[in-house]
């Protein structure tokens, strides 16, 4: 392994019917997760569907787009409405306008629904807000047909949450009515949740408080975009309906495995907000570690929502949360300063607006993890995400081991690189699986190879958007791509002791220029073990 060179996976056969059988046995279960991601083959219940935030960035870019195009598909019922709270001054006429300068109107579906939507202004922390809130639910109830199911939605900073879910719960509009209003349907009040779920384990601990005691937890939808991708949920796929993959997808045949989020971007409009977040909080803690869990996590003895987020908290219980020792020697921080990106000068972080000039935000994480079960003991998991790197990328890489013997030596492999299965997350969706092969002549001269499987040419279906997938999982009470609270408790758990170094000055916060691949610093966490990072 360390001079590199593999040209295939080294299988053991007697090892494989067992494990073989139990991937064909619960690909035959994961059917319902797997075939409902196109449009229209769903149809979410009546409800009203209330957004806090409803003036804000996130709803006009990401939650409205997302409605018009489930109404669009024909997954919306005719007894549907938005409910819009904000602090913003606005009317039902004006919030309407609002919308469709979000989202268009040309769609017939989408212009029928949007003249009965209605708007609530106010303060979060005014309890004649809710009032409001109680009385135009129950004007939708009965203008709209909705039911009395509600669909609640938190897309207000972080710092409100808790304080609406209670407010929610004190005017008696945290449950759903007692009596079914039509015999074919329970009525239910549910309730999403965006990212960051609290900036510590305490805080996400105190927020669940407020939280459960309005809500049950089966109420409770937390939200992380990722999960909605194709690609994130094809893991699960690749993993389970495929004999050839489940067998070798361990410690036997796995050396390591590598997870990169990688942005071009900078901070942008938001250096006030990630002054107060860095990339720990802003990407590690929640979209990496959910991607690890799904990629590392055991087989499901169902493709029920309870079944799968049990082995995903399995898996995150496995990871051992780092010691102080250990959070020095396999952690990297830094920050990016001057540089180029696509031949344009950008400047460092500390220059952004609403950044420090002192600032020690770390805008680049490196982490080298490990899960400690029969799986996976001793493979290590390397974790990298950083802001102004080459190229946005979201990829999950594992690189298997060598074979026992590699018969061709010196200039005849220089050319061949080790055995790797990529699943793109993030830009160009897709998996290519690396392999040795000869290349033609006739010198037996071997070289890497990639088979490349690309869902936008192998498909012809046009894929829901993640919050188009998520914002329908909600409605129709799938929570098997939303975060559990033990998931969140337990993620926590891994995080926070680094953060505590991090803030404490335990670790040095390095630099790195704009348009690389990170601090070299990053580089010695892998090469001190014979390994490198990945060159996408």
């Amino acid at each position: 392994m360390a001079n590199g060179q593999i040209s295939a996976v080294n299988i053991d056969p007697a090892a494989t019917q067992s494990e073989t059988q139990a991937a064909s046995d619960v690909a035959e279960q994961l059917d319902h997760l797997l075939a409902p991601a196109h449009p229209g083959t769903r149809h979410s219940p009546r409800h009203a569907f209330v957004i806090f935030g409803a003036s804000g960035d996130l709803a006009s870019r990401k939650i409205f787009p997302a409605l018009a195009s489930l109404a669009r598909s024909g997954e919306l019922p005719d007894e549907f409405t938005v409910v819009g709270v904000a602090r913003t001054e606005l009317d039902d006429a004006s919030f309407r306008r609002l919308v469709l300068d979000a989202t268009g109107d040309e769609d017939d579906a989408w212009r029928r629904l949007v003249p009965r939507f209605r708007y609530v202004s106010g303060d979060y922390g005014d309890d004649s807000t809710f009032r409001k809130l109680c009385g135009v639910l129950s004007e939708v109830d009965r203008d709209c047909s909705t039911g009395g199911s509600r669909v609640y939605y938190l897309a207000t900073v972080p710092s409100l949450f808790g304080p609406i879910a209670t407010s929610l719960g004190r005017h008696g509009i945290a449950r759903a009515p007692a009596a079914k209003t039509r015999a074919s349907d329970e009525p239910f009040v549910r309730i999403v949740v965006e990212k960051p779920y609290g900036r510590d384990l305490a805080g996400a601990n105190a927020l669940d408080e407020l939280m459960h005691s309005a809500f049950d937890e089966s109420q409770i939808y937390r939200i992380d975009h990722y999960m909605g991708k194709e690609t994130v949920q094809n893991v699960i796929a690749l993993r389970f309906a495929n004999a050839v993959f489940e067998p070798i997808w361990n410690r036997r045949y796995v050396d390591h495995v590598q997870v990169t989020v990688a942005e071009s971007l900078g901070v942008e409009h938001r250096g006030g907000f990630y002054e107060t977040a860095g990339a720990l909080r802003d990407i590690v803690q929640n979209h990496v570690m959910q991607v690890v869990a799904l990629t590392l996590m055991e087989p499901p003895a169902a493709s029920d929502a309870q079944s799968i987020r049990d082995e995903k908290v399995k898996l995150l219980r496995a990871i051992e949360p780092p010691d102080p020792a250990e959070v020095v020697g396999n952690s990297i921080r830094a920050q990016y300063g001057p540089g180029t990106i696509n031949s344009e000068a950008v400047p460092g972080y500390r220059f952004e607006p609403g950044v420090a000039s002192d600032s020690t935000t770390e805008t680049y994480v490196a982490l080298q993890l490990s899960a400690d079960n029969w799986r996976w003991a001793g493979v290590p998991i390397y974790v990298r995400t950083g802001k102004r790197l080459p190229k946005r990328l979201t990829e999950v890489a594992l690189q298997f081991r060598g074979v026992p013997h590699l018969p061709f030596q010196g200039r005849l492999s220089r050319d061949l690189g080790p055995n790797v299965l990529v699943i793109r997350i993030q830009p160009d969706e897709g998996i290519a699986l690396s392999f040795g092969a000869k290349v033609p002549g006739a010198e037996f001269r071997l070289r890497s190879v990639s088979m490349d499987f690309s869902y936008e040419a192998a498909f012809s279906e046009r894929p829901h958007d993640a919050y188009e997938r998520l914002l329908l999982d909600a409605m129709m009470g799938d929570a098997t791509l939303f975060i559990r609270s033990d998931e969140v408790d337990h993620a926590w758990r891994i995080v926070d002791p680094i953060l505590s170094a991090f803030s404490d000055g335990s670790t040095s916060l390095h630099q790195y220029a704009a348009g690389t691949w990170g601090p070299h610093e990053a580089n010695l966490l892998l090469e001190r073990q014979g390994r490198r990072w990945r060159i996408p």
